[in-house]
């Protein structure tokens, strides 16, 4: 969806700013927010944190109640976080697939757990060719066995810092070289 909001700005020539993205990402917040989702399912539907999302919601009080709003239809509907499985679930867990969490831990996002969405994934090859494309899909970690040097690394549990570290340079040419060490 971000690509498609990008494609937009970019044939009407309008450049991408910050006030436009949270905006946009605020009115995902209010639609997630009009199907019952709780509020970890309505962070990954709008591709927020779920930090950020409480911090719009005590800095903007016009937001707030935008949201209590929002949540009035679902509410008077009896559709509730944890309640029956809805679509909008299903669509939280394909988004957070596709951000990178575990099956598990997407189930518990949309406020499903774990065994339901295994139950309904088995019943619906559908919903399996959405997972393992939403899988595809998701950042891949770096398999690399690249150096890293002992600075970078995090420290092992009660093992204490060396005091001595060095730094390694080298000097392409004299020109670099501090004046008191150039002959002249």
């Amino acid at each position: 969806m971000d690509q498609v909001e990008r494609e937009l700005r970019d044939a009407v020539g309008a450049p991408s700013s910050h006030r436009d993205d949270t905006l946009t990402r605020m009115a995902d917040v209010l639609q997630a927010t009009a199907h019952g989702l709780g509020q970890e399912a309505v962070a990954v539907w709008a591709g927020v944190p779920v930090r950020v999302l409480e911090s719009w919601l005590q800095q903007d009080p016009a937001f707030a109640s935008a949201v209590q709003s929002a949540a009035a239809p679902a509410t008077a509907h009896g559709i509730q976080s944890g309640g029956e499985t809805t679509p909008a679930m299903l669509r939280v867990v394909l988004a957070a697939l596709g951000q990178g969490a575990s099956r598990p831990t997407a189930a518990r996002a949309s406020g499903l757990s774990p065994y339901r969405l295994r139950q309904l994934w088995r019943a619906s090859p559908f919903l399996v060719a959405l997972v393992d494309a939403a899988r595809r899909v998701r950042p891949r970690k770096s398999k690399s066995k690249e150096f890293v040097p002992g600075s970078c690394r995090s420290r092992l549990a009660g093992r204490a810092q060396s005091e001595y570290t060095y730094r390694l340079v080298r000097l392409g040419a004299p020109a670099l070289l501090p004046p008191h060490t150039q002959g002249g």
